[in-house]
């Protein structure tokens, strides 16, 4: 049979069945056109490999008889010389970026500490003027004596306000 008419008897697309036979490293025929051929032991393993995945397992853990267990491997990044390499330059390239963060901050700091001086400097140059002008306050505040105050109007009594009527308000009479 070929890739077409399997897939169709176990219910998946061609290129499933093709993607298994290639992972799982299985051996089927070829035609002179490079077509799988399957024959009825290919089809009984590939039955197989559905029933194992419709449990859940994953592909490469799939068993097919006479086969060991694929395992997937990962190489380590540390084994890679040249990724050693990049890794070492970005560790260099964070320690100065880290290195340049600590001088502009210490930077600011010696501004801020400079900035705090100066007030505290015109604080103190404040201070000592009210201080001054206070005391110049002081000496000029003397006191008056009564006799020379004046006083406007205090023995006569108060003119009384005669209360208007509101139609004299509104009609002016």
């Amino acid at each position: 049979m070929n890739t077409s008419a399997v897939a169709k008897l176990l219910g998946v697309s061609p290129s499933t069945v093709q993607r298994w036979v290639k992972q799982l490293e299985l051996r089927t025929e070829r035609n002179e056109l490079g077509h799988y051929l399957f024959t009825d032991e290919d089809i009984d393993l590939l039955k197989q490999v559905q029933d194992q995945l419709n449990q859940g397992m994953i592909l490469q853990e799939v068993t097919v008889k006479g086969k060991k267990a694929r395992k997937g491997t990962v190489q380590s990044e540390l084994t890679n010389p040249a990724m050693e390499k990049v890794l070492l330059k970005i560790s260099e390239l964070e320690q100065r970026l880290n290195g340049k963060a600590d001088d502009v901050v210490s930077y600011q700091l010696l501004q801020h500490r400079s900035e705090i001086e100066e007030f505290q400097k015109e604080i103190e140059q404040l201070n000592k003027r009210i201080e001054a002008l206070e005391a110049k306050q002081a000496g000029n505040s003397r006191k008056i004596p009564a006799d020379t105050l004046l006083v406007f109007d205090q023995d006569k009594p108060r003119k009384r306000l005669k209360k208007k009527n509101i139609f004299s308000m509104l009609f002016g009479f």
